[in-house]
């Protein structure tokens, strides 16, 4: 798995509930073609990273999507592929 392109922006909370912020990343992932999640249009994983006050960061949630079409794909990462995701979130937040 290879993250070759991605967005990230800061979601609102207009309610005021949810302590710290929200981030949305768009990772846009490269698989080899003999892999289940290989899709012709490409890949992408949508990635809510939650920052609370004291600047921790998790992952609050995940979904595998088809690039082109946006739809959502069920599958679910691995824990090695998890713990770097996490990473490349914390490193890229703007």
């Amino acid at each position: 798995m290879e993250i070759n392109e991605y967005t990230v922006k800061q979601m609102n909370d207009p309610t005021g509930i949810l302590a710290g912020e929200r981030f949305e990343y768009k990772l846009y992932i490269k698989f080899d073609e003999d892999d289940e999640l290989y899709s012709e249009g490409g890949t992408g994983i949508r990635v809510i990273y939650a920052v609370n006050e004291e600047g921790a960061g998790r992952i609050a949630t995940y979904n595998f999507f088809e690039r082109a079409t946006e739809k959502a794909l069920d599958f679910e990462l691995e824990e090695e592929e998890e713990v770097n995701i996490l990473e490349f979130c914390k490193t890229h937040l703007e």
